[in-house]
C-alpha cells in the first residue's frame, strides 16, 4: 500500500471576516481530520483555493498543519505551478519543512504537449528527490490531459509515487493501472468514483467529502480491499447524494458551506469564487440532514 493510505483529504482553508488566512481554524480542522479518517492532509490544493494563497501563506499552513497532525497523520502540500522554476521553489519548500509528499499538478493555461509536461515533472522529481511526488491529473481545470503514457514514464523515476487521477475517465485510470509498476499507487480525485476506480486498482481518494465523512470513506475502502464488495457498495451508495451535491457549485464552495452548518468557522470563500446560492445551500442542509451530519440532527 502507497505510504500515504487510503483516505487523503484535500483541506480546505480557512478565513476569518477579512479574509485572511485562519491559522488556529486551520489547525483545529487538520486535527480533527487526522482524528477521523484521514491518512494523509492535502493543503493548498484546489480545495485549499491555492490560485488565490500567497507563497508566504502557504509555507506557514505548512509548518501549522504539520505541527497539529505530528505523529497522527502524513502531510502533502500542493506545490505545483504552471511554472518549472516555481514549481521547484515551492517543492522545495515543503522538502526543507519536512513535508510528506507533494501534489503537483499539471500545467495550466499555457498547455505543454505531453514531452513538455514529461520534462516538468521530471525536473523537479530531480531538484526534489527527498520528498516523495503525487501527479495532479485534472483536465478539466488545466486545459491538458496527462496521459498514461505519459504517467507511466513519470512513474519510472523514483519519488514520483502516485497520481491524482481526475480525468473523471477509469479507461484512463485503468490503462494507467496496466502500464505503471504496480508499486505506483493511483487515487481517485473524485469521491463519486472512489469505488469503481478500487475495483480497477486504484489505491484510495483524494477526498473533498472526508470533511464529513473520513470514517465512513475509511470504512469503505477497507471493505473492499478485505472482499466486501457489498459493504463497500452499500456505503458508496448511500453517500453518493452528498457526493453529488458538494459538487452544485464550483469547489470549494459547497464544502466550506458545509462545514459552516456544522458549526465550523471556515469563512467564506476568496474572489474571483463567490459564496453559496440560497439554493445551494438547502440542497446541502437537505442533504446532510438525513445522513445525520447536522448537529440539530
Amino acid at each position: 500500500m502507497s505510504n500515504f493510505g487510503r483516505v487523503l483529504t484535500a483541506m480546505i482553508t480557512p478565513f476569518d471576516g477579512e479574509g485572511q488566512v485562519n491559522y488556529a481554524v486551520a489547525e483545529s480542522l487538520a486535527a480533527y481530520l487526522a482524528d477521523n479518517g484521514t491518512d494523509t492532509i492535502v493543503i493548498c490544493g484546489t480545495t485549499g483555493e491555492s490560485p488565490t494563497l500567497s507563497w508566504d501563506e502557504e509555507y506557514e499552513l505548512f509548518k501549522v498543519v504539520k505541527a497539529a497532525v505530528a505523529g497522527k497523520a502524513k502531510v502533502m502540500a500542493g506545490t505545483g505551478s504552471n511554472s518549472t522554476q516555481e514549481a521547484i521553489a515551492a517543492t522545495r519548500k515543503a522538502q526543507d519543512i519536512g513535508l510528506d509528499g507533494s501534489l503537483q499538478v499539471v500545467p495550466y493555461y499555457n498547455k505543454p504537449p505531453q514531452e513538455g509536461m514529461y520534462q516538468h515533472f521530471r525536473a523537479i522529481a530531480e531538484a526534489c528527490s527527498d520528498i516523495p511526488l503525487m501527479l495532479y491529473n485534472i483536465p478539466g481545470r488545466t486545459g491538458q490531459n496527462l496521459l498514461p503514457e505519459t504517467v507511466a514514464r513519470l512513474a519510472k523515476i523514483d519519488n514520483i509515487t502516485a497520481i491524482k487521477a481526475a480525468s473523471g475517465s477509469l479507461e484512463q485510470a485503468s490503462e494507467i493501472r496496466r502500464l505503471a509498476p504496480s508499486e505506483f499507487a493511483v487515487y481517485a480525485g473524485d469521491d463519486a468514483l472512489t469505488l469503481p476506480l478500487l475495483s480497477v486498482g486504484g489505491q484510495g481518494v483524494v477526498s473533498v467529502a472526508s470533511h464529513l465523512v473520513g470514517n465512513q470513506l475509511q470504512e469503505m475502502v477497507r471493505a473492499f480491499e478485505a472482499g466486501k464488495n457489498k459493504s463497500a457498495l452499500e456505503i458508496h451508495l448511500k453517500f453518493q447524494p452528498l457526493f453529488k451535491s458538494l459538487f452544485l457549485m464550483t469547489n470549494p464552495i459547497p464544502i466550506k458551506a458545509a462545514l459552516r452548518l456544522q458549526g465550523w468557522e471556515v469563512g467564506g470563500v476568496r474572489p474571483p469564487l463567490c459564496d453559496v446560492t440560497d439554493d445551494t445551500l438547502q440542497a446541502l442542509s437537505k442533504v446532510m440532514g438525513e445522513l445525520g451530519l447536522l448537529k440539530n440532527g
